[in-house]
Order: structure tokens, then sequence, then C-alpha cells
């Protein structure tokens, strides 16, 4: 009974992150900030969503570090160095995306009407040459690369995975209606999370 309370409350914790990360980043909650904060949503927006984001996350990593469930699977030496080699990696991929891309967060330019001064263009360059949302990519390397599978592990990294790829699809339809057909052929050109699969495009597309 209290291995499935643990499950339970480690499920909800997590759904209720989904639902506080997604509100936070809809257009209609951005729309509402653009008209409290104006021209300064596009500086202050980013360090708030991302400390709730910390803070919402942080029960569910207390809930799973202090009933974590039977374990699945231990990766002993040298793999498991190997893995945690690769989640490194993957953590270096976020600050690179957003490097590359900043015009994509930028709130007043989302919020804007397609082919428009504020909308900005696509501006192809970097990671973003060989992978569409090298978000997902890192997402999950790193759950996917840990070394230690338990039950209640494996139940959150299921789900979570599902929720980053409807995440991922829907920043990809905002993307769309943002940039229209230069997002499009895009598409067509690069892969959405693994790299290399179709081909690279040259930077500034």
């Amino acid at each position: 009974m209290e291995l499935a309370s643990s499950k339970i409350t480690s499920v909800f914790s997590l759904v209720a992150f989904a639902v506080i990360h997604s509100l936070t980043a809809s257009l209609p909650f951005k729309r509402l900030l653009m008209r409290g904060l104006g021209s300064r949503i596009d500086r202050l927006y980013l360090p708030a969503y991302s400390l709730i984001a910390i803070l919402t996350i942080l029960p569910l990593i207390y809930l799973l570090y202090k009933n974590p469930g039977r374990i699945l699977y231990r990766i002993p030496s040298p793999w498991r160095w190997l893995m945690v080699g690769g989640q490194l990696i993957a953590a270096l991929i976020a600050p690179r995306a957003f490097r590359d891309a900043p015009h994509r967060f930028k709130i007043r330019s989302q919020l804007s009407a397609l082919q428009t001064p504020e909308a900005g263009s696509l501006n192809i360059r970097g990671i973003y040459r060989w992978i569409r949302d090298p978000f997902l990519l890192s997402g999950l390397v790193l759950i996917w690369l840990t070394p230690i599978m338990t039950v209640n592990l494996l139940i959150i990294y299921l789900l979570t995975t599902i929720y980053l790829f409807l995440g991922s699809l829907h920043w990809e339809t905002r993307l769309v209606a943002q940039f229209g057909d230069e997002y499009r052929e895009y598409q067509k050109r690069v892969h959405r999370i693994i790299p290399g699969l179709r081909e690279s495009v040259k930077p500034g597309l």
C-alpha cells in the first residue's frame, strides 16, 4: 500500500509540475504578462520562468529520493561513467540552444503576427543547423542515461518522455505560426531530435 501511495504521489507531483509549466509557457499567460510588464517582459520572463520550473520540480525530486522504489537495474563501471558523461554533454546542449537562437524565446516576437518586423526571421545557426529541438534531445538523454533505474523512476521517465514529446510538437506549432513557410521548409530538411539524419542547413536560412 505504501509503495502504491509513493507512485501515486510522484505521478501527482509530475502532473502538477506539467500543469504549472504549461500554464506559464502558454501564450495567454504571456499576453497577460505583456500587458503588465510591457517591454520588460523579454528581460524578466525567462529567469522567472526558469526559477518557477526549478521550484515546482523540487518536490518531485525529493519524493523520488525518499521513495525510489525497487531497483530494476544498476549499470556497472565503466559503462555507468560513459552514461554519466553522456548526461553531462546533454546538460551543455540547453545553454548552447538558448545562445544559438535567442530570437525564438522573445515574448514580443512570439505574440507578433506572421511576417511582421516584430516576428523576426528564423535565422538558423549553431546547433539548429543539425537538429530542430535540442531541448527534447537533451531531456531524453538526461533521463534515459540514468545508470540506476527504479520502478518509480521508470514510471516518471515514461510520463516525462510523453510530456516532452507533446511539448515539442506544441512548440513547433508556435514556430510555424511565427515563421510560416520558412519554418515548414526547415522542418523538411532537419530532423527533430536525431542530428544529421537528414541534412544540415547553412547559417541564416
